[in-house]
């Protein structure tokens, strides 16, 4: 089998460049937006975000919503939102009051937002003299929503980021101008530990202004906290930076001991003054509470950034949904989040052991096991070409009805100038649990041999069948 050397070599690679926005913009000639794909004038495509166009490319292999039971959606990012042992009933109905027909204000309901800082409050600031109320709290119609109203915010500044991190933090860095985004590589042989002193550094020497982060980390698993993240909040303050943190994941965590369950992990805690320290937080229902379709989440901070916030939202988003505001309130309760907390932490370290166990009968050991969240970050280096690349064998997935993200969508790389075989996420695939589709398509590489992999994938988004 040929060993492909190039990204053009690679029929798969070449379906991504063809969506709309993915194209190169750099090179020799530097450019902003490609004259053959922007035909309407002062339009620019942003590209898609991993799970968009990993859906595009699954509906084009005949997946839709409507017999989407036939498929494992390995690359959705969603969780289960349906009941299981231990957790408290779901929702199946939220009254309508006339009052809540009306548009909520920008930064949120008031008994939401109050609900918000209580439960940070008691979780992470026990005992402490400065403590979060509602000025604090700005609610958002979801994470990428509220990441959007602060970048909206940010004034000429250097943003740190690290690769790999969340998909969506590509598209926020490449639309908003003012940030100048500055990459840092985590390392797999460190175990994609974020090294303190040498963001110490950088702050120092590159003038960073804003890091961003989530914690725990989309995709790789990882996660900072005790007095690592201690010091990382301390670094914040001392060097004036605006500390940004997706603490989606901040639930996902997976203790050995019986007793440590029911515990999280958050920047809150180590927070010296809620209004003075430049920590944003940002967090809400869709990952911890199971709640993705709600649509309701929150970004926490010092009021000031509150108010710039409530300002930006009001021409970029107008606003989260106001039954759905009032239906979260008492989701929020210290004791109703303690017991979905359990049940969460039990029920998901379960799936995490038993897929590791069935990757590793697969002979795919992961190198380094996701300790919180619930994705696998999956290394195929060591499988012959062309499926040791993670853009290729996610379309090999898909023809097994199998829905995974590949690696190079977590290389947040806003002016497209890399060659996507140099990516350091190029030889890795992203799994939201599940393996029956994997032990599939390595099956056949055994039984048909390589020749059968890396060519005619359907490139219409119709599933007419046509091939490239």
């Amino acid at each position: 089998m040929k060993q492909f050397k190039n990204e053009h070599e690679s029929e798969a690679h070449q379906i991504f460049r063809e969506q709309a926005g993915h194209k190169a913009r750099g090179g020799l000639v530097p450019q902003t937006t490609n004259p053959d794909e922007e035909t309407v004038p002062g339009i620019e495509h942003p590209g898609s975000t991993g799970v968009i166009y990993c859906s595009d490319r699954a509906m084009a292999n005949g997946f839709s919503y409507a017999s989407s039971h036939e498929w494992s959606n390995l690359g959705q990012g969603a969780p289960e939102v349906g009941d299981f042992p231990g957790a408290p009933p779901r929702l199946t109905s939220i009254p309508l009051p006339t009052d809540s027909l009306e548009y909520a204000p920008t930064t949120g309901v008031k008994d939401l937002r109050e609900a918000v800082a209580h439960l940070y409050n008691t979780t992470y600031r026990q005992g402490k003299r400065s403590q979060y109320t509602y000025e604090n709290v700005c609610i958002v119609p979801g994470g990428r929503a509220g990441l959007s109203r602060i970048a909206a915010v940010v004034g000429d500044v250097y943003c740190s980021y690290q690769i790999p991190d969340y998909t969506a933090y590509d598209q926020m860095l490449g639309a908003f101008k003012r940030l100048v985004p500055v990459p840092t590589s985590l390392e797999a042989e460190s175990r994609y530990r974020l090294d303190l002193d040498q963001l110490r550094k950088d702050i120092r020497i590159q003038g960073l202004e804003v890091v961003l982060m989530s914690n725990p980390r989309n995709p790789t698993g990882q996660v900072v906290r005790g007095e690592e993240l201690k010091e990382l909040v301390q670094l914040s303050r001392e060097s004036g930076t605006n500390l940004i943190l997706d603490e989606f994941y901040s639930w996902y965590i997976y203790p050995e001991n019986e007793a440590e369950f029911g515990q999280s992990v958050s920047s809150a805690e180590y927070i010296d003054d809620v209004n003075d320290d430049s920590v944003v937080i940002v967090d809400g229902l869709t990952k911890n509470w199971r709640l993705p379709g709600f649509r309701v989440c929150w970004v926490l901070g010092p009021k000031n950034l509150i108010t710039a916030l409530s300002q930006s939202g009001s021409f970029l988003d107008g606003g989260a949904n106001h039954p759905l505001q009032l239906a979260a309130i008492p989701l929020l309760e210290p004791e109703h989040v303690h017991a979905e907390k359990v049940a969460l932490q039990k029920h998901f370290k379960h799936k995490r052991d038993h897929v590791l166990k069935r990757l590793a009968r697969l002979g795919l050991k992961v190198s380094v096991p996701p300790q919180a969240t619930f994705y696998i970050w999956l290394n195929l280096e060591h499988l012959p070409a062309p499926l040791h690349n993670g853009v290729t064998f996610f379309e090999e997935l898909l023809k097994e009805k199998c829905i995974g993200v590949p690696g190079i969508f977590f290389d947040i790389n806003p002016l497209h100038r890399r060659n996507l075989f140099s990516s350091p996420c190029h030889h890795f695939i992203l799994l939201d649990m599940g393996v029956d589709a994997i032990a599939r398509v390595l099956k056949r590489a055994k039984k048909e041999g390589m020749h059968a992999f890396g060519h005619s994938y359907k490139k219409s988004l119709g599933g007419s069948g046509d091939h490239i």
